[in-house]
């Protein structure tokens, strides 16, 4: 037993586990890979999910939908592609992003949707190993349901939608979309930076969504945001 334990803990096995999992392998692909038990290695999956220190893979790209920021305030960032957009009766709050990263030959991709007016981040994709030449379809699928081509956009505007997005939502009583965790590394570090007031106009702002409980998420914002 404490071989084993010797041998998960290893930064070089850390590392491996990481690249995996970028790779999208799943928990059971892992284990295999590395000749271990799942049940020992789920344990460092979950430590890499939740951002240990690690070699940031080199990014390929990061997009976002136009119209991102109807209803938010951006503060400090006029080189933010599509800063200044307003709200109109027909906007939901609702951001998409995608970012992709190297992965040895291949390409991995995460995507985040998010709430940016009250849930927050609502659901969360990947990592997909997806081949170099066939991520500008795969990004054009990703974003197919928007009428307009998504902008390229630096990482540091996705950390803060996600990230910040997580707080605010935080605040107002609602939890993160639980495979976020598996997703957080393809964002990189996140100093803490709150460039964007989140909500329609600075206010929480429910839309509902065809698969919410919008009888407990009323009943949390009744209590959190009389």
């Amino acid at each position: 037993m404490r071989e084993r334990v010797l041998t998960v803990t290893n930064p070089e096995t850390i590392e491996r586990v990481r690249e995996l999992r970028q790779r999208g392998r799943t928990p059971k692909e892992i284990a295999r890979a590395l000749g271990l038990p799942p049940a020992a290695v789920a344990p460092l999956i979950r430590a890499v999910a939740a951002g240990q220190p690690a070699r940031e893979a080199p990014l390929v790209g990061c997009w976002v939908n136009q119209g991102w920021a109807a209803g938010l305030t951006v503060a400090g960032h006029p080189d933010w592609p599509g800063v200044g957009a307003t709200a109109d009766s027909g906007e939901s709050g609702l951001v998409t992003i995608l970012v992709a990263r190297e992965a040895g030959s291949r390409v991995s991709a995460c995507g985040y949707l998010v709430d940016a007016w009250c849930l927050g981040v609502k659901n969360a994709f990947g990592p997909k190993s997806v081949d170099r030449r066939k991520l500008p379809g795969f990004r054009d699928w990703y974003f197919r349901s928007y009428a307009q081509p998504p902008l390229a956009a630096p990482i540091d505007l996705a950390r803060q939608l996600v990230f910040g997005a997580v707080d605010y939502a935080r605040e107002l009583g609602f939890e993160p979309h639980p495979d976020l965790a598996g997703c957080v590394s393809h964002l990189g570090p996140w100093g803490g930076s709150r460039d964007i007031t989140f909500g329609r106009e600075g206010k929480p702002t429910y839309i509902e969504g065809p698969y919410d409980d919008t009888a407990r998420i009323i009943r949390t914002l009744r209590r959190s945001a009389p």
